[in-house]
């Protein structure tokens, strides 16, 4: 059992005070100094029946895919097919409609269902919401940053942990304020969501589309900044796939402008640790790292359902490689398990 979930227990056992070596108090961990564990593709109904399921899951990262359907102007959520909806978040806008309503709903809905379901458990441990943009933004159909910024507020308000908390009235990029540790302790974001937005399969693998996901919104985080409307943002753009070193130095290599708006990080976890790159670049400078296909790192584990002490050795491994959170296809095991939380080296 990690660190954190075992003061986590004795503080729900009634102690009142942790008392460390040296009598120093035990400080709560911050949200950048833990590792906790996610659900890859948690919408589909093959994992969980309703999106609201995935949410009970305990599992601290969740995953949609969306769409931008420029035809008819919604976000679609699905797996492959750009144009309709196939997803287990339902048509339920409320806490009494949920686990009931049909499915296959847009991203909106998806949205409404996680505000339901916050309603039920208003005090549950922050949330990250992976988006994978499949074919990215489309700012001239009006499906750009500024109008999923606004669906977000629109539906969840202040339950979503943005940017501009992260900067408070101290810091004026996200580096400087990652940097300085400035992320609120994992106790105080109770009840708060936080969304990473990444660059899509199809976007990506388009020789027509050279603005990509990434870059559109952390130019859009730098301009909003600019304009003294950062509070507008919603969500942390993410620097996508593993590498050595600051993988922020070869990207963006005309305009350098927005690399200081990138503090999430989303790479393959075997690259990261097979190649045996130096991932302590993340912890020292407090950037979340999220690690992919936890699974397939040396020696590989199960993919869908591996034992429970597996997925907890797992955890203690990419923590020691510097993790913030760790996903694979892991939804058949319990809440037990995939709310584990244990402290980032």
């Amino acid at each position: 059992m990690g660190v954190v979930r075992r003061l986590a227990a004795l503080v729900g056992a009634g102690a009142l005070l942790i008392v460390m070596p040296g009598n120093a108090h035990a400080a709560a961990p911050k949200f950048s100094e833990t590792t906790a564990i996610g659900t890859h593709n948690a919408y589909d109904k093959a994992k969980y029946t309703y999106f609201a399921q995935a949410l009970d899951s305990g599992a601290s990262l969740l995953e949609l895919d969306v769409y931008v359907d420029s035809i008819s102007h919604r976000w679609r959520v699905s797996h492959s097919n750009p144009l309709g909806n196939d997803n287990n978040c339902e048509a339920a806008k409320t806490p009494g409609e949920l686990y009931s309503k049909s499915r296959n709903q847009d991203f909106g809905s998806c949205l409404d269902n996680i505000a339901a379901w916050n309603q039920l458990h208003p005090d549950h441990p922050p949330i990250v919401f992976k988006i994978e943009m499949k074919v990215g933004f489309n700012n001239n159909a009006g499906l750009g940053p500024d109008e999923f910024d606004t669906l977000v507020r629109q539906k969840l308000g202040s339950s979503v942990y943005k940017p501009s908390d992260l900067l408070g009235s101290s810091y004026s990029t996200l580096d400087a304020a990652a940097k300085a540790n400035a992320w609120p302790s994992r106790d105080s974001l109770k009840g708060k969501f936080l969304f990473e937005v990444i660059p899509g399969t199809v976007e990506m693998n388009n020789p027509f589309d050279h603005y990509w996901t990434d870059q559109e919104y952390g130019d859009h985080l730098r301009d909003l900044y600019t304009a003294g409307n950062i509070a507008q943002a919603e969500a942390f753009p993410a620097v996508l796939g593993a590498a050595g070193g600051d993988p922020r130095s070869t990207r963006w290599t005309s305009d350098t402008s927005i690399r200081p708006w990138f503090v999430f990080f989303d790479g393959d976890a075997a690259t990261y640790v097979n190649n045996g790159y130096d991932t302590s670049f993340y912890s020292t400078n407090h950037y979340i790292s999220i690690m992919t296909d936890a699974y397939n790192v040396s020696p590989a584990i199960s993919s869908t359902n591996p034992t429970d002490a597996e997925v907890a050795a797992r955890l203690d491994l990419l923590a020691k490689n510097h993790a913030s959170l760790i996903t694979s296809d892991w939804s058949a095991k319990p809440a037990s398990v995939l709310s584990e939380v244990t402290t980032r080296s």
